[in-house]
């Protein structure tokens, strides 16, 4: 009984067509202001090394990377990483071809910072400047001006407890003409209260009585805090039984109240100083039913004469 020999099939044998391609790239011709697009291979005091698919390699200095003080190479360049870089010399002397992402950033950033603008896209940001009635903060490499009134949903008064903070912004304004960047994280913090409060509201049942402050008298009804942080609405028409022109001619703003709420609909309370007393009433009404009979006491009137004697 003869024995065939099974042999592995061999690799395919690799010609110079399977690198005609990187053979191609590597006689192009470069020149100044091209912008290129290469892999990070090491990062060093002297910068970054790039693998050009060239053949030499491409090196920015770390001062031609970004103008943002608080950006940390060594925790957010890794080998692996693409990045695209503008050629501002051929030979920087050591063989390397020079490359600024601060210039290629110019021409690439703005593009990105208006696609972020179009898009609403929430940004994370770090603070690294306070300057006249605002900070700074850089996204894409481009510094961006964020007013003290789009820090928070109030003015902020001290502009230096925001520095070094991490913090979500959008983009506003991306004027690349005149460079103007301009950031805000309100929209994003007053979102995320309309969620909170939404999921707040959503937790309250009507016909909750509860107690709350009125924090301030429109002609068409009073707002009232309760104690949850929620704000509802007592119409004019629920704040009691009389017909009054204005609200304030039965509360004051700082006034506590005993409020009912009596709707919940889109997200928003409305409530009653009124259906108060008709609970009240009605507390009273079922406790005069309910009261007990005992020997001594009925709850008839003709009970009460039976054992009067009139001379």
């Amino acid at each position: 009984m003869s024995e065939h020999l099974q042999t592995e099939p061999s690799a395919p044998v690799e010609t110079m067509e399977d690198y005609a391609a990187e053979l191609e790239a590597s006689f192009r011709q470069i020149r100044e202001g091209d912008i290129l697009t290469g892999t990070v291979i090491d990062i060093s005091e002297n910068g970054i090394l790039l693998d050009l698919k060239y053949y030499t390699d491409g090196l920015i200095h770390l001062e031609d990377f970004t103008d943002d003080p608080s950006f940390n190479f060594r925790e957010n360049i890794h080998p692996g990483d693409e990045i695209s870089a503008t050629v501002i010399k051929k030979d920087d002397g050591e063989g390397h071809i020079l490359l600024s992402s601060k210039e290629a950033n110019e021409v690439l950033a703005w593009d990105k910072l208006k696609k972020y603008l179009e898009e609403g896209t929430n940004l994370t940001v770090k603070v690294s400047g306070v300057v006249n009635a605002g900070v700074v903060a850089y996204v894409e490499g481009i510094r961006g001006f964020i007013p003290a009134s789009k820090l928070a949903l109030e003015y902020a008064e001290d502009l230096n407890e925001w520095l070094g903070k991490v913090i979500q912004v959008r983009v506003i304004t991306a004027d690349e003409q005149s460079k103007r960047l301009v950031l805000s994280a309100k929209e994003i913090l007053r979102e995320q209260l309309a969620q909170e409060r939404k999921n707040l509201v959503s937790t309250v049942e009507i016909g909750l009585v509860t107690e709350g402050t009125v924090e301030s008298i429109q002609p068409y009804g009073a707002f009232v805090k309760l104690s949850n942080g929620l704000s509802g609405l007592v119409h004019i028409s629920q704040i009691c039984e009389k017909r009054i022109k204005s609200p304030s001619a039965v509360v004051n703003v700082g006034d506590t109240v005993k409020v009912k709420v009596i709707d919940v609909k889109d997200g928003k309370l409305s409530l009653s100083m009124k259906a108060i007393n008709d609970v009240a009433a009605e507390e009273i009404h079922e406790e005069t039913i309910e009261l007990p009979e005992t020997e001594g006491l009925s709850t008839t009137l003709g009970s009460l004469f039976k054992n009067l004697k009139f001379d």
